[in-house]
Formats: C-alpha cells, sequence, structure tokens
C-alpha cells in the first residue's frame, strides 16, 4: 500500500491516495462515517421491490429535496434508476432486521408489515420517517449514480435512529 502511519493526539493514524489496490481502505475510512440506514421502495409491474440503503440526505428545503446513491452494481440498479416514484424509509434502531433483509432480498415484503402507498410506491408500516418522492434529478457520479427526490410527503414518528459506522449497527444513546 502506498500509506504512510504517524501516532498524532495518541491516535495511530494512516495517510494514503485512494488507488484501486486500496479499495479496501478507502472503504474503512468511509466507515469511519456514521450514518442513518433507509430502506428505499418502489412499484414495478411485478411486484414491490426495495433496498437497503445508507447514502441518504437532506439536499434542499425549497423545494423539499433529498438524495441516495445507487451503486451501477446492484443488481436492483435496473429497477431504481429509472424509477419516477419511491419512498425512503428511515429506520428505528430497532428495525436492524429490516435493514439486513432488504440488503440480501429485494422482495423482503413478504417477511414485513406494509401496504401501498401513494402511486402505487410501497411503503413499510414503521419507521422512524418516510419520504415519499418523485425522481428530480439522476446525476451520473462514478460506480454510483446519485438519485434527487422531491419530497411530496414526509410521515415522521417518534424513536432513535438505527445508524451504521465501522462496518456494523448501532444507535444513540439518548441519556
Amino acid at each position: 500500500m502506498d500509506g504512510t502511519m504517524t501516532v498524532s493526539q495518541d491516535r495511530a493514524r494512516e495517510s494514503f491516495v485512494p488507488a484501486p489496490d486500496n479499495e479496501r481502505l478507502l472503504r474503512h475510512a468511509f466507515g469511519r462515517f456514521a450514518t442513518g440506514v433507509t430502506v428505499v421502495t418502489t412499484g414495478t409491474p411485478e411486484g414491490p421491490v426495495g433496498m437497503t440503503a445508507n447514502s441518504f440526505s437532506s439536499v434542499s428545503l425549497e423545494p423539499p429535496l433529498v438524495l441516495w446513491c445507487l451503486g451501477k452494481a446492484s443488481d436492483r440498479f435496473h429497477v431504481f434508476a429509472p424509477a419516477q416514484r419511491f419512498a425512503i424509509h428511515v429506520l428505528d434502531a430497532d428495525q436492524q432486521t429490516l435493514s439486513n433483509g432488504f440488503a440480501r432480498d429485494p422482495g423482503f415484503f413478504d417477511q414485513t408489515a406494509w401496504h401501498e402507498g401513494r402511486d402505487g410506491v410501497p411503503v413499510l408500516d414503521a419507521c422512524l420517517a418516510r419520504f415519499d418522492c418523485v425522481q428530480h434529478a439522476s446525476h451520473d457520479a462514478g460506480d454510483h449514480v446519485i438519485l434527487v427526490g422531491r419530497v411530496l410527503s414526509v410521515d415522521i414518528a417518534e424513536g432513535t435512529p438505527l445508524l451504521f459506522a465501522f462496518g456494523g449497527y448501532g444507535a444513540l444513546d439518548q441519556e
């Protein structure tokens, strides 16, 4: 690897230039940023499809916009990239099973409570927040596509968000 190790403020540090031979190290560095966990859903003629995504962010209040990133190598790319309507569900700390389920199986709906929402988009019944969206823009971004959604409606509930960092799950301690 093309890196150097130094100790600063009692912490081992490593510096490197991202390259194809150190993608794992770059992924490890990205994993240091704690994110919330979402499940994105859309409807298709074949039925509902969902996937777990932690690349979610608010973008704008006026107009109300959010974004999420879709990997081009994803087996669900062909479904979500052209989807005009989708819902982004922010998961609660007790919904790790949903995260894992939709990460593996686009049809995990048979394992959880859901109903058909606006414009045929499948909606999970119990999440911390849900953003019902129409695709506003799509931007090529390396091995991903950034999908920007205009928020049409929002549903929120009380709870603690499920977090992902360092390759694992966690939650905020609210004490």
